[in-house]
């Protein structure tokens, strides 16, 4: 844990009841998004509740621009905390800002055994004890013990990987149901959090795929929604140009589209280790063939088709594959060997899992980096 130590500045130190007031009102906001900060609108127009909005705006909680309210970095910073605190929970507090590896390196935890020092090793990382072993087994007990170079010797650390991430976060119509959207809003916040605090030399980005797809700021997460259902049709093929995209129905799920955008990201991250993670809820439904985006409902296998194609570039190219894919709903499972073709084919790792546990199987991949496909129920 972090401290940081100022001068007080003489304010009132917020109640417990005050705390927990702002902590629904946060809770509110991961629920409904942008909707929260518009009905503060009508909550403006208490006497009551209006002594509330203003001391938030005083403590640099909430920022008001023209009719608008707006979350301030601080707001933000403090639901990536709580959502770190409740999910992340038996985290260790001891890691370095690395990710660990079995190889020896520069940097990490200090373990057990030693080496010859070499040209450029830290001088902080030198093993006295194995250093005056050596200075004696060559030149005798006597005293003064003469030390050469060759006596030198350096503890053995834990080399530390760094890491880029993209978060690929399903925002179609279906991710609204069961709570699932928020729980995955939540775990994106909170390997923000955890990145900040733990891992400075790690980045993440979140990418929300839809018909299209879009990056979503570290900012504008918190409010972020899935896309409303505006069509009900048995059959649905539509065709639009990809310039056009905002304007055609937005609740279909191209994960093409995102898989296409995390490539771009990653391209330009410098970590040593890029890794994918999806969290879906459905098969995709949208593809992109040329300039035109294709619609489609039911699945076809031509998007799945298309949509692997682009996953298979990314691994190529080194990118690690998690795949979170949400099952709630457990009596319609046909999609989910769509999951099983993009973890075979990328190599990658599976989790099934409810919205409720996707915080466990996040850190678990995110932390640990397992290999092999998994299962929680």
């Amino acid at each position: 844990m972090r401290y940081i130590y100022q001068q007080y500045d003489g304010s009132e130190f917020q109640t417990q009841d005050h705390l927990a007031q702002f902590a629904g009102f946060m809770e509110f906001v991961l629920e409904h998004g942008d909707a929260a900060l518009e009905a503060l609108k009508d909550v403006e127009l208490d006497p009551e509740q209006r002594k509330i909005l203003d001391k938030w705006i005083d403590e640099g909680l909430l920022e008001k621009i023209g009719a608008s309210f707006k979350l301030t970095p601080r707001a933000i910073n403090s639901l990536q905390r709580k959502a770190l605190m409740e999910i992340f929970k038996n985290l260790r507090p001891d890691s370095a800002e690395g990710h660990e590896t079995h190889a020896a390196g520069f940097g990490g935890e200090r373990t057990e055994g030693s080496r010859h020092y070499s040209f450029g090793d830290p001088v902080s990382n030198l093993d006295f004890t194995q250093t005056l072993r050596n200075a004696v087994a060559r030149g005798g007990a006597g005293l003064p013990i003469d030390l050469h170079e060759e006596d030198f010797a350096i503890h053995l650390t834990e080399s530390n990987a760094t890491c880029s991430t993209v978060i690929l976060l399903d925002m179609s119509g279906s991710m609204s149901r069961w709570n699932r959207f928020t729980n995955a809003k939540r775990c994106a916040m909170a390997v923000h959090a955890l990145i900040r605090q733990r891992f400075a030399l790690d980045t993440v980005d979140v990418v929300g795929f839809h018909s299209g797809a879009e990056i979503i700021p570290e900012h504008r997460l918190p409010l972020a929604m899935p896309k409303q259902v505006s069509m009900f049709d048995p059959e649905i093929n539509i065709k639009t140009p990809i310039s056009k995209i905002d304007d055609a129905p937005q609740h279909f799920t191209n994960l093409q589209m995102g898989l296409m955008t995390a490539r771009r990201i990653l391209a330009r991250r410098g970590g040593a280790n890029k890794q994918v993670f999806i969290i879906t809820d459905g098969q995709p439904t949208a593809h992109v063939q040329g300039d035109i985006v294709h619609l489609v409902y039911p699945p076809t296998e031509q998007t799945a088709i298309v949509t692997l194609k682009e996953a298979l570039i990314l691994a190529r190219q080194g990118v690690r594959f998690s795949t979170f894919a949400l099952i709630e709903d457990y009596y319609y499972m046909d999609w989910v060997s769509f999951v099983d073709n993009m973890t075979k084919l990328t190599k990658g790792v599976a989790f099934y899992c409810t919205g409720d546990n996707l915080a466990h199987a996040i850190m678990e991949s995110y932390l640990s980096g397992r290999k092999r496909k998994s299962s929680l129920s």
